[in-house]
């Protein structure tokens, strides 16, 4: 199967962002992707957060998710992409991850669990962490994919669990603050999350200057398979059953390891 990474350069207006998913899933599909990946806030986005993202925040069944869903069918193409979300608490939203499959509509929904307040950045703010720590994987043309958003990275139990729940793709969508040494973290962590659980990691980012762009296809022996640079664009990449496989046999941890 292949799978396709979309490294927007996401802004505050949300028909331009659209835009810009809809050609990038059009460019998907005709590069033969069954799915295509991205980032997080991939419809609203600011270098700085602010109110504005409750704001703007709508539920899962609002006219965002609407023309995702109906991108999704338009191109014939399974579709990943970061919302914000409302939330029962006045000022804050959820920052989400959607799933929709090109005919069976809604897939999966992810609500982004560990938020990122680090270096001066206060997610937590305007954004209200995911209630359940369950792991969230989707089926689609017979491969698992597990959601994982951003500063998740971070956290290889996350990543664990979604493995352990049977996922062969681990969709990061992200929009990781650039900083001091963060791209090669950003680089470093997509791999060893590839390594260390026997899976392809499909690190998919925000194009500078909101984020360190560098979206990444992982496999399960840490080659980078696919590198998308500074510039926004989107990229198919091969991705095989037949290579986990392969790999977990190589090295079995999951037989091996002791709780």
């Amino acid at each position: 199967m292949k799978i396709a990474l979309g490294q927007l350069e996401s802004g505050a207006d949300i028909r331009a962002n659209l835009a810009a998913i809809d050609r990038f899933a059009a460019q998907a599909a005709r590069n033969g992707a069954a799915l295509v990946a991205f980032p997080e806030y991939a419809t609203y986005e600011k270098k700085k957060m602010d109110a504005t993202f409750p704001e703007v925040a709508e539920p899962l069944d609002g006219p965002v998710c609407r023309e995702l869903a109906a991108i999704a069918r338009r191109h014939r193409i399974a579709l990943v992409a970061g919302v914000v979300e409302t939330s029962e608490e006045p000022g804050r939203a959820y920052n989400t991850l959607v799933a929709f499959g090109p005919d069976r509509g809604w897939l999966a929904s992810y609500r982004k669990i560990h938020l990122f307040d680090a270096q001066g950045f206060g997610e937590s703010t305007f954004i209200k962490p995911g209630p359940s720590t369950d792991p969230v994987v989707f089926e689609h043309g017979g491969v698992q994919f597990g959601l994982m958003t951003c500063y998740d990275l971070r956290f290889p139990e996350l990543a664990r669990s979604l493995a352990d729940a049977g996922a062969h793709v681990l969709l990061v969508c992200s929009s990781w603050v650039p900083g001091e040494h963060k791209t090669e973290q950003w680089l470093a962590l997509n791999a060893a999350r590839a390594i260390e659980n026997s899976v392809y990691v499909a690190g998919v980012c925000q194009a500078p200057p909101v984020s360190v762009g560098r979206s990444v296809l992982v496999d399960p022996m840490g080659v980078v398979e696919a590198d998308l640079g500074l510039e926004p664009g989107v990229r198919a990449v091969e991705v095989s059953l037949e290579t986990v496989d392969r790999v977990r046999e190589s090295f079995p941890m999951f037989r091996q390891r002791r709780l």
